[in-house]
């Protein structure tokens, strides 16, 4: 077999229909198996899994085991010679792991792979691609100079070696991963992608960022910006550099402050519910239901004819591809206030962000 695709799911049950439709698309072509493995949760993903996807592999533990060692479970099983570690709140196009597969046959040095992030609001996420968080490079980010932290002079849509990349999205032989032992189980949640990273690239392999292909990542709904995200994200720090660097009382001391002061001023992030004036269907029919629940009127456009303010797109995944429905989302203008919805193929709900620092919006209506 060539690829696991392996999601690690924790009470996302919308995002994750979403995510799993479009890895399916992906894999028509591709010996591959996709594995959901869930961290009890309190939702009806898992009910939802065994029933609109019964070829899925679906691990349901029966703890939060966390981040690291949800997903060596996960591996333990995997079949395929390549892993691809995926969370839940994204969208993979058509041809994402063609394109990285024969990508990595080319590289036989590879490391881990990643690919451009871009969220719900089209603009492009900055940890696709890393440096190592060196303690300097740490305080750095802490006072808000992330010069140093991302890859900035790498430009976005280009091709090169990377210190580190994202475990929203990751591809690496299974092999690698099995030399380096997995994650490290002693993260629970943040830092546990950094630490892979650094673990591969002390080995001699090349992690790589390929720009050419993009992906959709909602990422506030794995990642929302509140107190305990700013405390584990700060700990999962503290804990990489006492694993991976010399530490000093006076470091020690500068990441205690850190993570005090970032939990005393990390204020939870609400949904961005969107505040648009007019919504525009892109679709081959029209969807009374639609507007029903919006209590609002639906321009139809069986193409995008342009990109207007304070106006809501409503993405068909039913006539628009997931290629074509994130490329749409990326090259939104940067001046513009327009939001976007996915309506996934066969599904009565619609779904997207209007943030990447708060959890999305998921709209049900009655199709009948």
């Amino acid at each position: 077999m060539k690829l696991s695709v392996i999601i690690l799911n924790y009470n996302v049950r919308h995002f994750l229909e979403l995510c799993i439709k479009s890895v399916e698309a992906a894999l028509i072509h591709i010996d591959s198996e996709i594995i959901v493995i869930d961290n009890l949760s309190k939702d009806d993903s898992c009910e939802m899994v065994k029933r609109l996807f019964p070829k899925v592999k679906l691990i349901e533990n029966s703890e939060n085991y966390g981040f690291s060692k949800g997903n060596n479970i996960a591996v333990e099983q995997a079949q395929g010679e390549y892993l691809c570690i995926l969370n839940p709140d994204t969208v993979v196009a058509e041809d994402t792991f063609e394109i990285l597969l024969n990508f990595s046959e080319e590289h036989k040095n590879l490391g881990i792979l990643g690919c451009r992030l871009v969220d719900g609001h089209g603009r492009f996420l900055p940890e696709s691609k890393r440096y190592v968080p060196t303690p300097k490079v740490a305080v750095k980010k802490m006072l808000g100079y992330t010069d140093s932290y991302y890859v900035k002079e790498l430009d976005e849509i280009a091709i090169g070696t990377v210190p580190v990349l994202v475990g929203a999205f990751m591809i690496l032989r299974k092999s690698v991963y099995k030399e380096v032992h997995g994650f490290d189980e002693d993260y629970f949640m943040y830092g546990d992608d950094i630490d892979l990273s650094y673990k591969v690239d002390e080995l001699g392999y090349d992690n790589m960022y390929n720009g050419k292909t993009a992906i959709l990542h909602y990422k506030g709904e794995s990642t929302l910006k509140d107190k305990v995200y700013a405390k584990r994200f700060y700990g999962a720090m503290q804990l990489f550099y006492i694993k991976h660097f010399k530490s000093s009382f006076l470091f020690n001391i500068m990441v205690w402050f850190g993570v005090k002061l970032a939990t005393w001023f990390q204020k939870p992030v609400p949904t961005v519910k969107s505040n648009s004036k007019a919504f525009v269907l892109i679709s081959n029919k029209e969807n009374k239901a639609l507007e029903k629940i919006l209590n609002k009127s639906l321009q139809l456009q069986s193409k995008l004819k342009g990109y207007s303010n304070e106006t809501e797109y409503i993405l068909d995944n039913n006539h628009l591809s997931f290629k074509s429905i994130i490329e749409i989302i990326s090259n939104t203008p940067k001046n513009c206030s327009a939001t976007f919805k996915i309506l996934p193929k066969n599904s009565n709900f619609i779904i997207g962000s209007n943030s990447s620092k708060s959890r999305g919006e998921v709209m049900p209506f009655d199709d009948n």
